[in-house]
């Protein structure tokens, strides 16, 4: 959505701000992934959903807790940051989540690909899966209210520039209200009185009848 004036340049400025944002995050989750690790030995690549999310719970409560969470949270901000890039704000909230959830599902899975060729690292589908439902619930917590909110303050704005404008007072048309002008004036109690000016010969209306 374009807009010009205020409208446009807070778009702008969102945009700048989500794309700059985007970055620095991929830029640390590239860090965080795909750093080789100097381990002694590893787990064999998990190609079965939620077989590891099954392992984790194996382990205990607080284990379970914190490596599901590191997959929830990873991905997450890109929830809000993509829609933000994108700096639209009249768009369907089905369309936009499935649009954000995939574009999130398809960065996990490139990182995942990616780790293959990362020493210490192993192919987990079930990171894809809890990547993808972090960005799903960040997205729902955030962007449907941070849209209403912008077009709230975007559309009145809006209308308080059309109310400002000259020429619309009272919301009426230009030159409305103008008594002077179409050739009358105001009395007392608001009532329209012609003025008297020269007026031509009276026209005679013919009678049409039968005569006596």
């Amino acid at each position: 959505m374009q807009r010009q004036g205020s409208g446009g340049s807070a778009a702008i400025r969102h945009r700048v701000a989500g794309l700059v944002l985007l970055f620095v995050h991929l830029v640390l989750v590239g860090w965080l992934t795909l750093r080789p690790l100097d381990v002694t030995w590893v787990t064999a690549a998990n190609l079965e959903p939620l077989a590891g999310i099954k392992a984790d719970l194996a382990m205990g409560p607080a284990e379970a807790v914190r490596r599901i969470a590191e997959g929830l949270l990873l991905l997450a901000p890109l929830g809000v940051l993509l829609p933000l890039a994108d700096a639209r704000l009249d768009v369907s909230p089905w369309a936009s989540l499935v649009r954000t959830v995939s574009a999130g599902a398809l960065v996990s899975l490139g990182i995942e690909l990616l780790q293959t060729a990362v020493p210490g690292r192993v192919v987990d589908v079930d990171a894809v899966l809890l990547n993808a439902t972090g960005v799903a619930l960040a997205h729902l917590a955030v962007v449907p209210a941070w849209r209403a909110r912008l077009r709230r303050r975007l559309y009145g704005t809006e209308v308080r520039m059309d109310a400002a404008r000259p020429g619309r007072t009272g919301g009426g048309r230009p030159g409305a209200g103008r008594g002077s002008a179409a050739g009358g004036r105001r009395g007392r109690g608001g009532a329209l009185l012609r003025e008297d000016g020269p007026q031509g010969a009276t026209p005679r209306i013919p009678r049409v009848g039968i005569a006596p």
